[in-house]
């Protein structure tokens, strides 16, 4: 063992540990017990069975574990962007996609052309960039896989200045914010510019934060460590004060975590709150599944100078495969095209084929370039590989790879159809691009929004 560190050798790991235990004992507090002098017991934290506590120290600490409930913020309201609860219609049981016959399957494809006829198959290519990202993007101590990140950035950032997003005045919510670099860079963009504060979302705890980057006196960064199915934005305490109008940006926002993102800042935020005591909307009875606009600026006419609009929405997409039907927005849209929930599990299940049914020949060669690529940057969400997404083996002699890759293709449209209808009806000019070449992201496709002009309340 090294001098000053734990004498307890690990098995698994093939080295002795790195902690440094107390003062003249030889290992460190986990390793403790190994000690020839100390009978005493550790077991693993309830909590948290990652790692373990003396017994006879148990409940002291229970008191400080890092895994405890903590207090929630007052921010923190139980579901309020879940959607649906009870959704009589889904069947108990979700038979897998390899287990369909291939009757079933061609069933499905048939359906799902058929809900896609008229809608824009090939979708406006709009890769931008922007100035501020310049100076990293000529840097060549910066490797291929952060080239390709600072591309996206860059195309976002090129999109929101297109869209006059980017000014004076605002709140950008950055939702699944990781380490922060998306707001990073729009902060960068507007170094010049007054009043601006920013809200970084994310419910886990992130390592190697680029928060501290941010040294100017104008700009203000806070994070919300929450779910983004519990986050009450009118809640905020920094957005209850300046009331900044709010544009809700996202790089590679996972699955349903971007549906719960658009229901919170069209539906929760948007929603007026004249007081405290305001009444909530009527809940719907559990066969109920008709969406109903909640009490918003747009239909109370008597809140109406009391309420603003998202300014914007900047999202780019990923992952429609971690789609839920409870969570997703656009419902009425599959409804409407004569699908529903149980179609919709096996299109959300067959999305991942855009982008992994190329890829059985190619993910063992590139699996350690990958994961260096995640250690530097842990935001992007499509290196994940799952054979059984890919469906390779269950689908030989019925489809090839490229009729795979057509239909994730269709399946991530249509469901992306759903959420822009979603935005559409209440009252936002929304639109799908592709943002980027395949070549640097395959989830290459950006969602943007912003208010009509009958959503923006007159000056007064």
């Amino acid at each position: 063992p090294v001098p000053g560190r734990c004498a307890y050798f690990v098995e698994r790991k093939k080295r002795f540990c790195k902690m440094i235990p107390a003062p003249g004992r030889r290992f460190c507090g986990e390793h403790g017990q190994q000690e020839e002098e100390n009978d005493r017991k550790r077991i693993p934290c309830p909590l948290d069975p990652k790692h373990t506590v003396y017994e006879d120290q148990l409940q002291k600490h229970l008191k400080k574990c890092n895994s405890r409930e903590k207090p929630k913020p007052v921010y923190f309201v139980q579901d309020i962007n879940a959607g649906l609860k009870d959704v009589a219609e889904i069947p108990e049981k979700q038979v897998p996609l390899s287990s369909l016959s291939r009757e079933e399957l061609e069933n499905l494809i048939i359906k799902l052309k058929k809900a896609s006829n008229g809608l824009e198959l090939r979708l406006k290519e709009q890769i931008l960039s922007h100035q501020a990202l310049q100076e990293a993007l000529n840097d060549p101590k910066n490797g291929e896989s952060a080239f390709k990140h600072l591309k996206q950035q860059a195309s976002i950032l090129g999109n929101m200045e297109k869209l006059h997003l980017l000014g004076p005045g605002r709140c950008f919510v950055e939702f699944g914010a990781g380490r922060g670099k998306l707001s990073h860079w729009v902060d960068v963009a507007l170094q010049n510019v007054e009043n601006i504060q920013f809200l970084l979302v994310e419910r886990a705890t992130t390592r190697f934060k680029v928060d501290g980057k941010h040294k100017r006196r104008d700009s203000i960064f806070e994070r919300l460590q929450v779910d983004i199915q519990h986050l009450c934005l009118n809640k905020v305490p920094i957005l209850e004060k300046k009331k900044l109008p709010v544009v809700g940006i996202g790089k590679h926002l996972c699955g349903a975590a971007t549906d719960l993102a658009l229901r919170c800042l069209v539906e929760s935020y948007t929603t007026c709150c004249d007081g405290e005591n305001e009444e909530p909307a009527p809940k719907r009875s559990r066969n109920d599944e008709t969406e109903v606009a909640p009490n918003n600026c747009a239909d109370n006419e008597s809140n109406k100078d009391n309420c603003k609009p998202v300014a914007g929405i900047v999202i780019a997409l990923c992952c429609h495969h971690k789609c839920d039907w409870t969570h997703y927005v656009g419902r009425e849209f599959f409804k409407s095209v004569g699908v529903g929930p149980v179609e919709f599990h096996y299109f959300q299940r067959m999305s991942s084929w855009a982008t992994c049914g190329m890829r059985e020949t190619t993910t063992k060669a590139s699996t350690s370039e990958e994961n260096e690529d995640q250690t530097n940057d842990t935001e992007e969400h499509e290196q994940t590989f799952s054979k059984t997404e890919s469906g390779s083996d269950t689908l030989q002699g019925i489809l090839t790879v490229e009729e795979r890759k057509e239909i994730g293709c269709l399946c991530k449209l249509l469901i992306d159809h759903g959420r822009i209808e979603y935005l559409q009806q209440r009252g936002y000019k929304a639109a799908l691009q592709y943002y980027t070449e395949s070549a640097v992201s395959l989830e290459n496709v950006l969602l943007t929004a912003v208010p009509s002009p009958s959503l923006i309340p007159e000056p007064t």
